[in-house]
């Protein structure tokens, strides 16, 4: 066996030759449409995203203002039902406040009125209490005694609740009518 000494090549013929070969790089066309296609995907992600953020909001907004609705209304209409006589709005008056007597004397009378966008209740001598919080307003609140002769007071309650929208932004624009109505019970 005889090794066959191979002359050495010179080093920049090897360094041309591993650069042909080996093409490890991006051509700028290709590069600019990488860039592009991961700026599309990124706007198109942040506007997802932007989109998602505005419907949380809302949904938040809707609930708020729903939850509070039916709290007030709960309250009144319990406080109807539990009540012994209705002292105004009298019969066939649309008020927009309701007086009751309760068959507990220390409550007498129970008042329930709109101040400043909030509902407020009044038991007897007792602080006004506020039915709803800052996040909402109260308007065109309503009672309308439905009663008739030698029956028990039936009321008829309704009003507007608007969530305040402090920024502006219209994600935050609700508004919600509601209504109810309560018979006083018969003892």
């Amino acid at each position: 066996m005889f090794i066959v000494p191979v002359a050495p090549r010179p080093i920049l013929v090897v360094l041309c030759l591993n650069l042909m070969v080996n093409k490890k790089g991006f051509t700028l066309i290709e590069l600019l449409l990488y860039v592009a296609i991961s700026s599309f995907l990124l706007l198109v992600i942040s506007v997802f995203l932007s989109i998602l953020l505005q419907s949380r909001i809302k949904n938040q907004v809707i609930a708020e203002v729903d939850q509070q609705g039916v709290q007030i209304i709960q309250i009144i209409t319990q406080a109807i039902r539990n009540a012994d006589i209705i002292n105004s709005p009298t019969q066939g008056v649309n008020s927009t406040s309701l007086s009751l007597n309760t068959y507990n004397v220390g409550n007498n009378p129970t008042v329930f009125s709109l101040n400043s966008g909030v509902v407020r209740m009044t038991e007897g001598a007792g602080i006004a209490v506020d039915l709803n919080n800052s996040r909402v307003a109260v308007s065109n609140l309503s009672f309308y005694n439905l009663a008739r002769t030698d029956t028990p007071g039936l009321i008829r309650i309704s009003f507007d609740l608007t969530y305040i929208n402090s920024s502006g932004r219209n994600e935050y624009d609700f508004s919600r009518t509601f209504y109810a109505s309560a018979a006083v019970r018969q003892p």
